[in-house]
């Protein structure tokens, strides 16, 4: 019999998730079934980025229709605890906001109800009253003494500031012939996966235990968070992962706070509760990267040799310190240095609370703010010696000879031929002619230049480098944590058939087909012959706090795990063939999905009836084999320890390099950027699947390129959230995504047992600051801050304006009051009314009038002569709400002129303004209405209608004079009042 011997392993064999996603027939969280009696969820959330909540009135909406339960976040602390920090710091980090709201978005009261839209509509019933607050959502602001202090126990928005020392960089800063700096604003971005998060609780309280399903992506670290919070031991929560996840990023490990207030309002109500994030929430409130403020400076030779960096990183992590933040601040600590030899380091790392949405892991966490600044530092080095930016790379490269490479500040870099790699990527990627593109661009007049960027890849994360945030006697009282645990089990059933259940669930990345390729070459197998459960359930599988797909951990840790527990069970059957066969077990030998003797043809066994012996004749197992029939592996390596006593920390196992090069071309009018050619180079190790791994960087740099030239969280200085739409917060489409040269060389690491590395992350880490080092060698600028958008390159091209003459300065500066950011409305406009002046002057001050032609009013009480207060529905686009409305009137000539300064609130969000209306005789006895107003809004009607806002405001306005003019002539409209009725 000849036996087929087939490596799976190393081919872009089909993947077999695709035709489930493709014909729509994937398993989301969304469309698992539920039990029957299932509740659903609403989240009523703070407009305010910073308020005291003085009073939360339910009776309304408890009321409605199909409402089970209303819950605040009074509710809420009674049952549970805060969330555990990431930091020793005096913060009380609730999932929901019980006294006071520090940013837009919080939720502040949850409804149940029958269905999601009666619990929609039950949500605009809940009545909050708020007294709005001092914000602050600056980096660097919320470090002075006078801002607003987000939590007063903590005693400041500095919630922590480390200092560490690695060589001696004072002496080499002293003895420096140059230094060079950067400083660097990196702004917030997410990941906006397709699918939003989902939660499905349920609480027994028989057993005072939690059952949740919820497309959370780990670390389960956070399991032991979330048992803490909920007031349980940990056997009494069960987290439940669906099958498929609808992307990630990063991102899902933010649904941990929503798992408690939806495991909350199931133990309230008394029945299961489901609730599906929607866009608006996901983008204003769920997990962004953190944004990072930091200078940079490098002591240097003539040369370009660098022999110190000196960091300042001043770390926004939003209203709370979440957990696990700060993990992107010291993700990156132990490879502060890149993928070059030095060895005199300082850094300083500062985090801060702004009132903005608390921060998390998103796709390559710390390394795109890290990579930023010292390769935009690589470039400044290069321009401001006069020297060329690949010397100064290559001259700074770790060699070859190095490997592996411990770093200044603790990094063990496992292998790596980062000299080889360069060179090759310059070579294949072409680099003379993209060379000769740009010199002929530029001797055409036009815009166009190179950039090149250089990153070491971490990936399969060290727990314990969080821990670095603390002091070596602080992680010595709290106890060390280090390591990365990965788990795997391969089993066989009664007919010889392999399952293999990992804790890691997929988000797009394909660890069905991966898997199955490992495990079938362990046992001789086709791939198609291995099925993958991809789900996880904390209640029964295996699993550990480590457990979770993060951190590009699959190829190496998680695959590498399951081949360790295909391989002993593998080992077990050979034992078992071997006393089947009457053969050596060192002869033994699996493939085509046969056991055999090698050299020993007429010796062979099907596969399927050696695995099966154990489930059928366990009593026929050879001495020493309990049984063969399920292998649970646990991989920690050792590589990976605590802390030091000087702070040095391997912070990854892996450590892969990336060597990007681009070519673009600005275009000065527009400020559009044009990627004439862009060239990566990967080594990751071992590869696994060569398709899977171009999607992996092909997907990283699409991400990249909404990072680099069109994503950007805003926040208007008010607290107030601008980006709330896709329409605000851009994405790259296939459009703007161009093709791009992937090059691979592939250095095995030591430490895994495939020799795999991440991949995953790297171009979110290279991409950007790549693109940027190329815009600023087309322009010739120093200064560069992300995203690039059109107007921003076009504001770098163009000239400076000149200065306003000294007499023009002080107007200038007084004609506009709102705050740079805001969400503002300024107008002017003039209407005429058949009635005279002191008629129209008494409808405006009677509740009556008021009432009838305030558009959408449902009702004016009269506080005093000057001092109404009304219920109105308003409408911004997609946007429609109830509101309180409060209107004051002051600087009163009658019947000349009069302020009105007002206010609105809803669960749609908050505005306020003021105006001033003229009145004056106009023809036929009639009046001339001018009028001016300035006004400024918040929460969802800034999220997604800001765009509308002054078209809105327009309409709004022309509909009240419209009807005040029907009012003022009801007997025979004058053709200003159909006019304006028309328009209306």
């Amino acid at each position: 019999m000849k036996i087929e011997t087939i490596s799976w392993t190393g081919q872009s064999v089909e993947r077999v998730e695709d035709a489930a996603l493709l014909t729509g027939r994937g398993r989301f969280v969304d469309d698992l079934g539920t039990r029957p009696g299932t509740l659903q969820a609403a989240i009523l959330r703070s407009p305010h980025a910073h308020a005291d909540i003085l009073g939360i009135d339910i009776t309304a909406a408890a009321a409605m229709p199909g409402v089970v339960a209303v819950i605040t976040g009074r509710d809420l602390a009674k049952l549970t605890a805060p969330m555990v920090a990431g930091l020793k710091v005096a913060v009380e980090n609730w999932p929901m906001a019980v006294e006071r709201a520090r940013y837009v978005g919080e939720p502040v009261a949850i409804v149940v109800a029958q269905d999601r839209y009666l619990a929609e509509d039950a949500v605009d019933a809940v009545e909050v009253e708020y007294s709005a607050l001092p914000c602050v959502v600056d980096t660097l602001a919320t470090l002075e003494p006078d801002a607003p202090l987000l939590h007063e126990r903590a005693g400041a928005n500095l919630v922590s500031d480390r200092h560490f020392r690695y060589g001696d960089p004072e002496a080499a800063f002293a003895k420096a012939e140059h230094q060079v700096s950067v400083s660097i604003a990196y702004p917030r971005n997410t990941g906006a996966p397709m699918e939003t998060f989902g939660v499905v609780a349920e609480y027994d309280p028989h057993e005072d235990a939690y059952d949740i399903l919820a497309n959370f992506q780990g670390p389960f670290s956070i399991h032991a968070v979330l048992a803490r919070c909920l007031k349980v031991p940990g056997n009494r929560l069960r987290l439940r992962m669906p099958p498929d996840s609808g992307g990630s990023f990063g991102v899902k490990q933010g649904v941990a706070p929503y798992a408690v207030l939806i495991g909350i309002a199931a133990r309230i109500a008394g029945r299961p509760v489901k609730w599906i994030e929607d866009r608006l929430e996901h983008l204003g409130a769920a997990v962004a990267a953190t944004n990072r403020v930091t200078t940079l400076k490098a002591a240097v030779t003539a040369e370009g040799r660098i022999t110190a960096l000196d960091w300042d990183q001043v770390e926004d992590c939003g209203a709370y310190p979440r957990a696990p933040e700060p993990a992107t601040l010291y993700r990156m600590h132990g490879n502060m240095t890149g993928a070059y030899d030095i060895r005199n380091l300082a850094i300083r790392n500062r985090v801060v609370l702004t009132n903005k949405a608390p921060t998390g892991l998103v796709r390559g966490f710390g390394g795109p703010q890290v990579y930023y600044a010292l390769e935009r530092l690589m470039q400044r080095i290069a321009v401001e010696l006069g020297l060329d930016p690949l010397k100064v790379i290559r001259a700074n490269l770790i060699p070859f000879g190095a490997f592996p490479y411990r770093t200044a500040s603790g990094a063990l870099y496992d292998s790596g031929d980062y000299v080889q790699a360069f060179d090759l990527a310059l070579a294949e990627g072409r680099l003379a002619e993209l060379e000769a593109r740009r010199d002929a661009a530029r001797a055409a007049g036009r815009r166009y230049g190179i950039g090149f960027a250089a990153a070491v890849e971490p990936s399969v994360s060290n727990m314990g480098y969080i821990t670095t945030v603390l002091t070596a006697a602080e992680r010595k009282k709290a106890g060390p944590k280090n390591g990365a645990q990965a788990t795997a089990t391969v089993s066989l059933d009664p007919v010889g058939s392999v399952s293999v259940h990992v804790a890691s669930v997929p988000q797009g990345q394909g660890h069905r087909t991966v898997l199955a390729q490992v495990v079938a070459d362990v046992f001789g197998l086709s791939h198609h012959d291995v099925r993958i459960v991809a789900d996880l359930d904390t209640g029964k599988d295996a699993w550990s706090i480590a457990s979770g797909n993060y951190s590009s951990r699959f190829a190496a840790a998680v695959a590498g795990t399951a081949h360790l527990a295909a391989t002993r069970l593998r080992d077990k059957l050979g034992l078992i063939a071997a006393s089947q066969l009457g053969a050596d077990p060192g002869q033994i030998g699996f493939a085509g999905g046969a056991v055999f003797a090698k050299g020993q043809p007429d010796k062979t066994i099907p596969f399927g009836r050696v695995a099966a012996l154990s489930h059928w004749s366990p009593a026929l197992l050879p001495a020493g084999i309990d049984q063969a029939i399920r292998e649970t592996a646990f991989w920690t390596p050792p590589e990976l320890s605590a802390p030091s006593e000087d702070d040095q920390v391997n912070s990854s196992l892996c450590h892969g390099f990336i060597f990007d090069m681009a070519g673009v071309e600005v275009e000065p009018g527009s400020g559009k950027v044009r990627i004439d050619r862009y060239v990566t180079m990967h080594d990751c190790g071992r590869i696994l699947h060569p398709g899977m791994v171009d999607g992996q960087i092909r997907g990283g740099f699409a991400q990249a390129l909404g990072a680099t030239f069109y994503e950007e969280l805003a926040y208007a200085a008010d607290g107030a959230f601008l980006t709330g739409t896709f329409a605000d917060y851009l994405l790259p489409t296939a459009t703007e995504t161009p093709d791009i040269d992937i090059l691979h060389i592939e250095t095995p690491s030591p430490f895994t047992p495939l020799g795999a590395k991440g991949v995953g992350e790297g171009n979110c880490m290279s991409t950007p600051v790549c693109l940027a080092n190329a815009v600023a060698d087309a322009l010739g600028v120093a200064q560069l801050d992300l995203p690039l958008t059109p107007a921003r390159v076009a504001a770098l091209v163009a000239a400076p304006e000149p200065s306003l003459p000294a007499s023009h300065r002080t107007a200038a500066k007084t004609a506009v009051t709102a705050k740079p950011g805001d969400r503002a409305l300024r107008g002017e406009g003039q209407a005429k009314v058949a009635a005279g002046p002191d008629a129209v002057w008494a409808m405006l001050l009677d509740v009556d009038t008021l009432a009838s032609i305030i558009p959408g009013c449902h009702g004016v009480k009269k506080l005093s002569d000057t001092h109404f207060k009304a219920d109105v529905t308003l409408g911004v686009g997609p946007v429609k709400g109830r509101y309180k409305a409060e209107i004051k009137l002051s600087n009163l000539v009658a019947p000349q002129a009069a302020t009105l300064t007002g206010s609105v609130s809803g669960a749609l969000g908050t505005g306020g303004g003021s105006g001033r209306v003229m009145l004056s005789p106009g023809e036929g006895g009639g009046t001339l209405i001018a009028y001016t107003y300035e006004a400024a809004v918040g929460g969802k009607v800034a999220a997604i209608g800001g765009r509308l806002l002054d078209g809105a405001a327009k309409a709004i306005i022309g509909q009240f004079f419209a009807a005040l003019a029907r009012k003022a002539s009801p007997s025979r409209p004058g053709f200003f009042a159909r006019l304006l009725r028309r328009y209306a």
